[in-house]
């Protein structure tokens, strides 16, 4: 059983994944069952997500509630994106880039929260997401144009000349999608929580001095709450980026734009 550790101790601890219950089972020889700090928070967005939109649920009244309300408009919003840069038949998609959006703005929203383990700035999941979301537009793509879809890299019009060169630039911009869509979202979120918990520590150090020195210091605490607000923000912008860049590239598969 390994030693839990619910506290940040450091600025880059929080991007950390550490096992918080580890147990040796002797079943099949020998398996190591572990409970990481990345799995738990999962598991918290899961049931976040899921308990949000069933407190939203909207059957059984008859006035709607101002959350039922919130949810309704977000789905319109997302419903409105989707139909604007997909196209036709986008309502098939709908589903996954919805929960999507709701994974990573409750993951980036968590992970605001102090001593929070940030779930989206993890590798394993920016990358991830962005890895198997390119792998499935791929296969999405060649399943719809078949051989047809390799005319993607060859831009209309290029001389014969310039094929091999241009095709080699599209192909390697192409393949970048593989990793640019997750290393933003983790680029993002580790400079901003990582800024905020150096600042935080300094703050604090500030404030347990003298009582002159912690009266200067509510001038950097009131920036630092800005900071705060600001980082909230980019929570929610980072879960639009991520959403519309998926829609984004659903489209170019279906129209090989």
């Amino acid at each position: 059983m390994s030693n839990i550790n619910l506290f940040i101790l450091s600025p880059l601890s929080q991007f950390e994944v550490t096992s918080l219950i580890g147990i040796n089972a002797p079943i099949l020889g020998y398996i190591h069952i572990s409970l990481t700090n990345l799995a738990l928070y999962s598991i918290f967005i899961l049931l976040i997500v899921v308990g949000l939109h069933f407190y939203g649920n909207n059957d059984y009244n008859l006035i709607p509630s101002k959350w039922s309300i919130s949810l309704e408009s977000s789905f319109a919003s997302l419903n409105t994106m989707v139909r604007e840069q997909v196209g036709s038949h986008s309502e098939v998609y709908l589903p996954f880039v919805y929960s999507i959006f709701f994974f990573i703005l409750i993951g980036n929203l968590i992970s605001n929260v102090p001593y929070s383990f940030a779930v989206t700035a993890s590798g394993v999941v920016a990358l991830g997401l962005s890895l198997t979301i390119f792998i499935g537009v791929t296969i999405l793509s060649l399943s719809i144009h078949g051989v047809k879809f390799f005319s993607f890299f060859i831009p209309a019009g290029t001389p014969l000349g310039l094929v091999p060169l241009l095709a080699l630039i599209e192909l390697i911009s192409y393949l970048a999608r593989a990793v640019s869509l997750g290393v933003r979202l983790f680029a993002n979120i580790v400079a901003g929580h990582t800024l905020l918990k150096i600042l935080s520590t300094y703050l604090y150090k500030l404030f347990t001095g003298n009582i002159i020195v912690a009266i200067i210091t509510l001038i950097p605490f009131t920036i630092f709450l800005a900071l705060v607000g600001l980082e909230i923000a980019v929570s929610l912008i980072q879960a639009f980026v991520f959403t519309l860049l998926v829609c984004s590239y659903l489209k170019d598969a279906i129209e090989l734009h």
